[in-house]
C-alpha cells in the first residue's frame, strides 16, 4: 500500500510540474499557473517530510526540464560543449533549483501533519520565502531566478500593478493562496464546511476573473514625450568572429550606421544599439572613432553595448560586458559594467568544486563583475542601463531608479537563443521591471525583442523578431517612487518571518496533539485498572 501510494503522490507531483512548464512561453496556458500548485499541496498532504520532499523535487525539475531545455541547447551550440557536457551542466543545474522546491514541499507536509488549516494558510508565506532564497544565492554559485511562479500571472495588466507594491513576490503570493484555498475545497469535510469552502473558492475565483477582464480598464495611460531610435542590429550570431570580421561584414555595418544615421537626422536624441551582437570594444581605434563619428553624424546621444577591458591588478586586464554612451560632441559620458553574469556563459561557477568546470575557461567567456550602478544623463532627465539577464533581477533594477533613474533601458542579445522559449520569457520578466519601479523600459535586442514599455507595462512599440531596423520607441522621465522601490524586497522578507512565526506555531501545535494524545492514554490506563 505504502508503495502505491509513494507512485500516485510522485505522478501527481510530475503531472502538475509539467502544468506548470506549459504556463510559461512558448506553450502560453498561464491559467494552469492558477491550479498547478494545487496539485503539489495535494501530493504533499498526509506524506512523511521525506516522501513531500521527493514530490517537490519531482515537481520543479519536470517544470524546469520543460521550460528551460534551451540552457543545454545554447551551451551546446554556442558554449560550444560537447553534448554530453552541455546536458550534464543542465542536469546539474534542474537538481540544483529543483532542491528549494523540496525544502517547499518537506516543510509543508511536517506542517500539514500538525494542522492543515496552519499549513494551507503558510504556503503562500514559504512559497515566496522560498522564492527570496532563489534570488538571493551567492552569485558564484548558480543564482538564476529564472521564471518565479507570479510570472504567469504578470499577463493581466490589472494583477500585475501588484508588483509596483510588493515586486514580482506579492503575485507569487498571490497564485499561491488561490492554489492552497482550492486545495481546501477539495479537502474539507462534507457538510458545512465543505461548502463554506467551496463557496469562498468560488468567490476567489470570480473575483479574480473580473478583476483580470475589467481592471486593466482602471489602469492609467501614460504620456510619452521623447522617442528614442532603438536600432535592432540582427546581426549573424557566431561563436567567435574571425580576424577579419570588419571586412566580411562591411555590407552590415553600412547599412546599420545608414540606419542609425537617417533616424537621429530626422528626429535627433538619443540612438541606442544593444547588447554587444559582434566584435564591438573601443578598445579598437577604428570602433572608437565609429561610435563617434555616428553620435556626430546623427546628432544624437549614442549608447551601445561593447566589451571594454580594464585594468584589474597589476599585469593583468580582464573584460567587461558594458554599454557605453558617446555624445553628440564625442566624448564618452557613460559607462555601465555588467554585474549579474550568466552563469556558464559569462562566468564559470563551481570553478575550484568541479573537476570539469576548471577547463571550461576556452569555451566559456570568462568576464568580470560590474561594480556600480551607473547612471546617465540626458537632455531632460537620468537613466540606467541593465544588460541582458540582468532583467531577471528586480532588486538589482531598482537600484537605478534610487540612484536616480527616471527611465530604464535594456540592453540584450537575445540571438544566442534562437527561437527557444529563452527570448520570449525573457521580455516576460522584463516587463515587470517596469511596473515594479513605474519607468518606461526600452527594450534594444540584436533580433527580438525589441520594444517599449510604459510604466504600468503596456508594450506601445514593437518590433518584429528576425529583422534589422530601427523602432521608434516613445518613453518619458519619471521622478515618483513606488512603494516597491522605496522599500525594495520588504514582502519578501516579511513572507520568511511570517514562515517563522507559522513553523513555530505547528511545532506548538504538533506539542499540544502530542501531549494530548498521551493524557488520554493515561486516563485510558487508569480507566483499565480501576476496571
Amino acid at each position: 500500500m505504502t508503495h502505491r501510494l509513494s507512485f500516485w503522490r510522485v505522478a501527481l507531483s510530475l503531472v502538475s510540474g509539467l502544468a506548470l512548464a506549459l504556463a510559461y512561453p512558448n506553450y502560453n496556458l498561464p491559467l494552469l499557473g492558477w491550479v498547478s500548485v494545487a496539485g503539489l499541496l495535494y501530493a504533499c498532504i498526509g506524506a512523511s517530510v521525506a516522501e513531500a520532499a521527493l514530490c517537490g523535487f519531482c515537481y520543479d525539475a519536470v517544470y524546469y526540464g520543460v521550460s528551460i531545455p534551451w540552457v543545454a541547447t545554447v551551451l551546446q551550440q554556442y558554449g560550444p560543449m560537447p553534448l554530453w557536457l552541455a546536458a550534464g551542466i543542465f542536469a546539474l543545474l534542474v537538481i540544483a533549483l529543483s532542491l528549494f522546491c523540496a525544502a517547499f514541499a518537506g516543510m509543508f507536509a511536517w506542517m500539514a501533519r500538525r494542522s492543515l488549516p496552519l499549513a494551507l494558510v503558510a504556503a503562500p508565506f514559504l512559497w515566496v520565502a522560498m522564492e527570496l532564497a532563489r534570488m538571493h544565492l551567492p552569485q558564484a554559485t548558480v543564482n538564476f531566478p529564472w521564471d518565479l511562479l507570479g510570472y504567469t500571472a504578470s499577463g493581466s495588466l490589472a494583477l500585475v500593478q501588484i508588483t509596483a507594491v510588493t515586486g514580482i513576490y506579492g503575485l507569487s503570493w498571490l497564485v499561491v493562496s488561490y492554489n492552497a484555498l482550492l486545495v481546501w475545497a477539495l479537502r474539507a469535510p462534507a457538510g458545512n464546511a465543505k461548502r463554506r469552502a467551496a463557496g469562498t473558492w468560488a468567490i476567489a475565483a470570480v473575483a479574480l476573473i473580473g478583476v483580470a477582464i475589467f481592471g486593466g480598464r482602471l489602469v492609467p495611460r501614460a504620456q510619452p514625450t521623447n522617442v528614442a531610435h532603438l536600432v535592432q542590429t540582427n546581426l549573424p550570431q557566431a561563436l567567435d568572429y574571425p580576424a577579419n570580421w570588419d571586412q566580411i561584414h562591411a555590407g552590415d555595418v553600412a547599412q546599420l550606421d545608414d540606419i542609425s544615421v537617417r533616424a537621429g537626422n530626422e528626429q535627433p536624441g538619443l540612438l541606442v544599439w544593444p547588447e554587444v551582437p559582434a566584435p564591438f570594444s573601443m578598445e579598437q581605434t577604428a570602433f572608437l572613432l565609429h561610435t563617434q563619428r555616428l553620435a556626430l553624424d546623427s546628432h544624437s546621444d549614442f549608447l551601445f553595448g561593447e566589451v571594454e577591458w580594464k585594468v584589474t591588478s597589476p599585469g593583468r586586464r580582464s573584460p567587461y560586458n558594458s554599454a557605453a554612451m558617446i555624445a553628440p560632441y564625442g566624448d564618452e559620458v557613460f559607462e555601465y559594467d555588467k554585474m549579474h553574469l550568466v552563469p556558464f556563459g559569462e562566468f564559470i561557477p563551481w570553478r575550484d568544486s568541479l573537476w570539469f568546470a576548471r577547463n571550461l575557461t576556452a569555451v566559456v567567456g570568462d568576464f568580470s563583475v560590474g561594480q556600480r550602478h551607473s547612471v546617465g544623463s540626458l537632455a531632460g532627465g537620468k537613466f540606467g542601463v541593465f544588460i541582458c539577464y540582468e532583467a531577471i533581477f528586480p532588486e538589482h533594477v531598482r537600484q537605478f531608479v534610487l540612484n536616480g533613474a527616471g527611465m530604464l533601458l535594456n540592453l540584450s542579445n537575445d540571438g544566442w537563443f534562437g527561437r527557444t522559449a529563452a527570448p520570449a520569457q525573457h521580455l516576460l520578466q522584463a516587463r515587470v521591471r517596469a511596473v515594479e519601479n513605474r519607468r518606461w523600459l526600452l527594450r534594444d535586442t540584436n533580433n527580438g525583442y525589441t520594444v517599449s514599455i510604459d510604466p504600468y507595462g503596456r508594450i506601445v512599440a514593437r518590433m518584429p523578431a528576425d529583422v534589422r531596423g530601427v523602432l521608434e520607441a516613445p518613453y518619458a522621465f519619471r521622478t515618483d517612487r513606488t512603494i516597491y522601490t522605496s522599500w525594495g524586497d520588504w514582502f519578501p522578507w516579511l513572507s520568511l518571518v511570517v514562515s517563522g512565526c507559522f513553523v513555530i506555531a505547528a511545532a506548538l501545535c504538533g506539542k499540544s496533539t502530542a501531549e494530548a494524545r498521551a493524557s488520554g492514554s493515561g486516563r485510558a490506563g487508569k480507566s483499565k485498572k480501576r476496571r
